[in-house]
């Protein structure tokens, strides 16, 4: 599904908010306040946010995640903002299977992307790594390998017990992926992608894989391009961080992997995922990678700069690159000035990192967010709408 844009200087995009478990309502929150303020200051652009709860009450009332038809639901929509899943009363793969990749996979989102670099006020755990040193994307399979759900289990309980996982790898599947991946790292500074493997293992799935990037790679001979074994890149990452850039792997080894660059930055709780279709014929989903963090859901303490970051991520994918650089901008303005939750060291809350970067927009981009009166009506419209149960936010400048 192509962006809605409606005929006039600004257009108006409808935004899916599944904001699920844990932290996640709080976070997500975060991320739609900002894109509020983001839009009442730019003027250039309107969101529509529409909230879908499908967390894990849902599936506790209804025994599903999502509703029969909730796949069309969400194909009426210019994208999606999801938060994590997960509830200490339903089972991970029930939320993986059911929720998250029952969307990617119905979606075509097959390109899962996520930026990682040391945002400027924040440390990372690496002796002498400054803000700048990593500044990486890495790019994972998000439909196909560990992700297509062939196998099963026979004689459950018995001792000869069994138990398979099949990883399906297909040249259309890799192709077009690498593809995807070469595209981006050519239009990046440094023009330079490293392909993650293990084919000395994995000798069939990994060969293929390994085979269609090298056939790939030979179309662009302006992109530098290596390739490295999932356990070396570990290392690489932790020690050569300056010799990467464009990072692609399969789902399971940039699942790790991309945990792994997060903790390099500072924290979970900075790195945003996206989860793309590339042919834009569907709705685009994105979010924070951290997990619902049940241990602290309530407290109003979570980071929610994964959130904002997966926020500007959106409209990025939109088409507004100058908007989602400003936003990504104030927030690094904000860790700079020492307001950052406790995962970062700081003592500040959800709320007060989301006022402050907030309000660095408003100083940003020069525009008082203080409500004209028409404002105002329309803010008491809403209000007595939600009052009826319609959960729905409309955004925009007036």
């Amino acid at each position: 599904m192509l962006p809605s844009k409606v005929q006039s200087e600004r257009p108006t995009y409808r935004i899916a908010s599944i904001s699920a478990d844990g932290i996640a309502p709080g976070v997500i929150s975060a991320g739609i306040e900002v894109l509020r303020t983001l839009a009442w200051a730019l003027g250039e652009f309107e969101f529509e946010f529409d909230r879908l709860e499908w967390g894990s009450d849902y599936f506790t009332k209804h025994g599903k995640r999502i509703p029969e038809d909730g796949i069309d639901t969400l194909k009426k929509y210019d994208a999606i903002l999801l938060g994590s899943a997960t509830a200490p009363d339903v089972s991970d793969h029930v939320s993986l299977w059911d929720l998250h990749l029952a969307i990617c996979q119905s979606l075509q989102q097959f390109a899962n992307v996520r930026p990682t670099r040391v945002l400027r006020g924040t440390t990372s755990p690496l002796k002498d790594c400054r803000p700048g040193d990593i500044g990486w994307l890495i790019i994972h399979e998000n439909s196909e390998g560990e992700h297509t759900g062939h196998g099963g289990r026979s004689h459950v309980g018995q001792p000869w017990e069994v138990a398979t996982e099949v990883a399906i790898f297909t040249r259309h599947g890799v192709e077009r992926l690498m593809r995807f991946a070469f595209d981006t790292a050519r239009n990046r500074e440094k023009s330079q992608i490293t392909i993650v493997t293990k084919s000395s293992a994995q000798r069939k799935g990994l060969m293929l894989w390994d085979d269609v990037a090298a056939e790939v790679a030979k179309e662009y001979p302006d992109v530098e391009c290596d390739s490295t074994s999932v356990d070396k890149m570990t290392t690489r990452m932790v020690l050569h961080p300056d010799s990467l850039d464009t990072i692609v792997a399969t789902n399971l080894h940039a699942d790790i992997l991309s945990d792994l660059a997060a903790s390099l930055t500072g924290s979970i709780g900075l790195t945003p995922t996206s989860n793309l279709d590339p042919t834009r014929q569907n709705p685009s989903m994105f979010g924070p990678v951290h997990g619902s963090n049940s241990d602290i859901a309530g407290k109003g303490v979570a980071n929610p700069v994964a959130a904002i970051w997966a926020a500007a991520e959106m409209v990025r994918w939109l088409g507004h690159d100058e908007a989602a650089e400003s936003l990504l901008d104030c927030v690094e303005k904000v860790c700079e000035a020492g307001v950052k939750t406790p995962d970062l060291g700081g003592n500040a809350t959800t709320n007060e990192v989301t006022n402050a970067v907030c309000r660095e927009l408003e100083r940003e981009l020069g525009f008082s967010l203080v409500p004209s009166p028409s404002l105002r009506r329309r803010i008491a419209v809403e209000k007595y709408k939600r009052k009826l149960g319609f959960d729905v936010v409309t955004t925009s400048r007036l």
